[in-house]
């Protein structure tokens, strides 16, 4: 059996290129579930304290927008890549409420890609990722950087 490289590899992210993917239809029983075991304030647990709050309804966390980021993240492209973890984020915005019935799907926009300086195996690409509902409207914008292994070293 041949071996086929990982992909995509660092050099396969062109800064300026944007594209969008994924489907992802989030349930009442989740945004409960998940505010449950990780931010229990009322608005995330309940229709009527959500309906009473600014959000307007029963509202998903925001960091429950954030692993769902995160998942269609995986799904969409990362998984089979050469992604080797991330520094961390340099900055997240919820815009807009997240509500059960909300279908997300993602834009994805490529910031730069630049080789690392001190470890030439690897690159670092900065990406916009914007989760947008099924209006069209940007829910929560996310903006980080990841490390990719460069083709040469992911044994091409």
């Amino acid at each position: 059996m041949t071996a086929t490289r990982p992909c995509p590899a660092f050099e396969d992210f062109v800064p300026g290129e944007v594209t969008t993917f994924g489907a992802y239809e989030v349930t009442k029983e989740e945004v409960i579930d998940f505010a449950s075991q990780f931010d229990p304030q009322p608005f995330h647990l309940d229709e009527e304290a959500g309906r009473a709050s600014m959000l307007g309804g029963l509202a998903a966390s925001g960091w429950h927008s954030c692993a769902i980021l995160m998942r269609m993240m995986f799904d969409g492209f990362m998984n089979g890549s050469t992604s080797i973890g991330s520094p961390g984020i340099d900055e997240v915005r919820w815009l807009k409420p997240v509500f059960p019935g909300d279908v997300l799907s993602v834009r994805r926009e490529i910031l730069d890609a630049r080789p690392s300086a001190s470890k030439p195996d690897r690159g670092v690409v900065r990406f916009r990722f914007q989760l947008m509902n099924q209006k069209g409207e940007v829910v929560m914008e996310q903006t980080n950087p990841i490390f990719f292994a460069r083709r040469q070293s992911a044994g091409a």
